[in-house]
Parts: structure tokens; sequence; C-alpha cells
């Protein structure tokens, strides 16, 4: 089995929480979570992001906000939703029982 393949395999997964928690902080446009999961170390490329933030979106888990940029058109950003911020609280339980779970078999 290649090391590279698990490693992208278990970043896929992560990554919509990934996001979510970015976007509980405040709005943001798509370079900028770019950025922000890349200074985590989590790389991230606009082919994954952009159908991700759609597919949220359409979920009903993000709504979005067109502004006026200086550096060109205007910016879509993108926040959570109600239901977005429900729906983190739940992936927030689940992550906790999976971390435990993962520290627990690490330390057997």
């Amino acid at each position: 089995m290649n090391i590279e393949n698990a490693k992208s395999q278990m970043r896929k997964g992560m990554l919509e929480y990934c996001v979510l928690l970015l976007l509980k902080r405040h709005p943001s446009y798509a370079s900028d979570i770019i950025q922000q999961l890349k200074d985590a170390e989590l790389l991230v490329v606009e082919g994954t992001l952009y159908p991700l933030l759609t597919r949220l979106k359409n979920d009903g888990l993000l709504v979005y906000q067109w502004q006026e940029s200086s550096q060109g058109p205007p910016r879509k950003y993108y926040a959570l939703s109600e239901v977005g911020k429900k729906f983190l609280e739940g992936l927030d339980g689940a992550w906790t029982e999976l971390s435990n779970t993962v520290g627990y078999l690490k330390n057997l």
C-alpha cells in the first residue's frame, strides 16, 4: 500500500470539516480559505475546493455574499448558515469521538 495514497484519503475525509471550522470564525473568500489551509499544512487546490464549497452551499450549510474588491471583480465570500453551524457542532462531536478512539488505540 502507498502511504501517500492513504494520507491523501485521510486529508479528503477531513477537508469538509476543516473548511467549516475556518468559516466558523468569519466569512472568507475561496483564495483565503486555500491559504489558511496551506498555512495549516493541508494542501488543497482550487479544483478541489470550489466543488466542495458548491456542494456545501447546495446542502444548505453555507451561504455567500458578493463583496466589491479593490483588486478586480467582486468576490464571493462564504459563511456558515444556521444549518451549517448546527452541522459543525455535530462534526465537532464526531471528531472528538474519533480522536479519542485513535488516541486510545495508539496507546494500547
